[in-house]
């Protein structure tokens, strides 16, 4: 099995107020290699989006890998490691599932914001794409490379 690294990372701009715009991105690394990806993902919370970004690297591998997801996310990573409990965000939680089922995933936490470069640079994405309001694959090129 190919072993690829996700770091992946969710925002949602104006959080728990009237019109919250929130996306994810992720960040692939394989061999070397890297590539960006971003969803915006409308008028979800930022638990929601920190569901997506890893459920969009994830839905980006091709065939069964062994898998380190990387986020900033405790919510994430300890409802997948089996320490909280599903009470809400069922959907999202059935959609990683669903991405997750083929890989063999190791989930890690990392502190947000702390100057982790790949961290910083999903983060800039995602916020990017909540920010405009689509997804633009030659900005995320461009946060990617910088």
């Amino acid at each position: 099995m190919k072993k690829v690294m996700i770091h992946c990372d969710g925002s949602s701009l104006g959080n728990g107020r009237k019109s919250p715009r929130a996306a994810a991105a992720a960040i692939l690394e394989f061999n070397g290699h890297q590539k960006i990806l971003g969803e915006y993902a409308g008028s979800s919370t930022n638990q929601q989006a920190e569901i997506i970004a890893a459920c969009i690297g994830l839905e980006a591998l091709k065939e069964p890998c062994r898998v380190e997801v990387v986020s900033d996310s405790q919510y994430v990573v300890k409802t997948m490691n089996g320490l909280f409990k599903r009470k809400t965000n069922l959907d999202f939680w059935n959609r990683l599932d669903a991405a997750s089922r083929p890989h063999q995933i190791k989930w890690t936490w990392t502190r947000g914001h702390a100057g982790h470069p790949i961290q910083e640079k999903c983060d800039k994405a995602a916020r990017a794409i909540a920010e405009s309001g689509d997804v633009n694959q030659q900005i995320l090129d461009e946060i990617l490379v910088s």
